[in-house]
């Protein structure tokens, strides 16, 4: 476990080192990695650092506006509202490794061009330690790592928290004074609800994964689960009132782990799990059923792509 101070004084050093007398960008999605990140190398930089947040429209429910708050100090804090052109690039798209690189790819050049609009030479990224390995073992592309472009329009790279586990970036964030909200935050991927559709992304989807999630989040708070989610898996027929319908099947999924490595699946009570079809099912009309996702990593993945 890396001792917290002393990580910061090393990162702030590195970035100063790193970026010189530019300027820098960093992607800002306001999960801990990031925020961790954009923290460190505003104590580094100032305002030679414009923090990015991309609205793909791939973010969870009131993502855009929680961001904006948080991190309205950051007086150079720039939010880019990009939904259309994430889902025109995601069209068509069904393949999971596919739909990582080509958010990865739309979003370096969502970037790139905040980049040039700012005269910043280096992007700073909040990749973490078991990104890295995840892709360069070809488990998964993270769109920070192996999702990234082959061209990338940048003088370098930094990455201030790339040796950390997650829990050792929550000690960070702590130390930092980051809000609990933040620091305590569950993880989200990268690529966001893209990777809980399975098939092509859709806003229906989307609209059914984001407030299934939502749900999922405030029901099993309890439990303080490493991760909680709703991912939208299939269709399958139901009934609502007297009709028949060929709705959306959703799966939730909670899991305890310390880094993400491995995750063993949360035994939730029959009356919890009741609660939450009849929550999902009762908010969303074209949600025909509910199932729970008992299945540890391994011999699974935490996400479903």
């Amino acid at each position: 476990m890396v001792d917290p101070a002393e990580f910061i004084d090393e990162a702030v050093a590195e970035i100063e080192a790193a970026v010189g007398d530019a300027s820098a960008v960093i992607a800002l999605s306001g999960g801990v990695d990031s925020s961790v990140a954009a923290a460190l190398a505003y104590e580094a930089l100032g305002d030679r650092l414009t923090p990015v947040y991309v609205d793909t429209g791939l973010m969870r429910k009131g993502e855009t506006e929680q961001v904006a708050e948080t991190f309205s100090y950051m007086e150079s804090l720039e939010i880019v509202h990009a939904q259309e052109r994430f889902l025109d690039a995601l069209a068509g798209v069904t393949d999971p490794e596919e739909k990582r690189h080509v958010v990865g790819e739309r979003f370096i050049r969502e970037l790139e061009t905040e980049a040039r609009e700012t005269d910043a030479d280096y992007l700073v990224q909040g990749t973490i330690y078991p990104d890295r390995i995840e892709s360069e073992g070809n488990i998964k592309s993270h769109h920070n790592v192996g999702g990234l472009p082959d061209r990338v329009d940048f003088e370098g790279i930094v990455e201030p928290v790339r040796d950390l586990y997650k829990d050792e970036v929550r000690e960070v964030a702590r130390e930092l004074g980051l809000d609990d909200l933040v620091a305590e935050r569950m993880p989200f991927p990268g690529p966001g609800l893209a990777v809980r559709v399975l098939g092509e992304v859709t806003e229906e989807k989307l609209h059914v994964a984001r407030e299934a999630t939502h749900v999922v989040e405030e029901e099993l708070e309890e439990y303080e689960p490493w991760q909680a989610l709703a991912a939208v898996i299939g269709k399958a027929t139901g009934v609502k009132g007297d009709n028949r319908v060929h709705g959306w099947v959703v799966s939730v999924r909670a899991v305890d782990s310390r880094d993400g490595m491995t995750a063993r699946a949360l035994e939730v009570d029959w009356d919890t799990l009741q609660r939450l079809q009849s929550r999902i099912t009762g908010s969303l009309d074209n949600v025909s059923r509910v199932v729970y996702d008992v299945t540890h990593k391994p011999p699974a993945t935490i996400e479903y792509e």
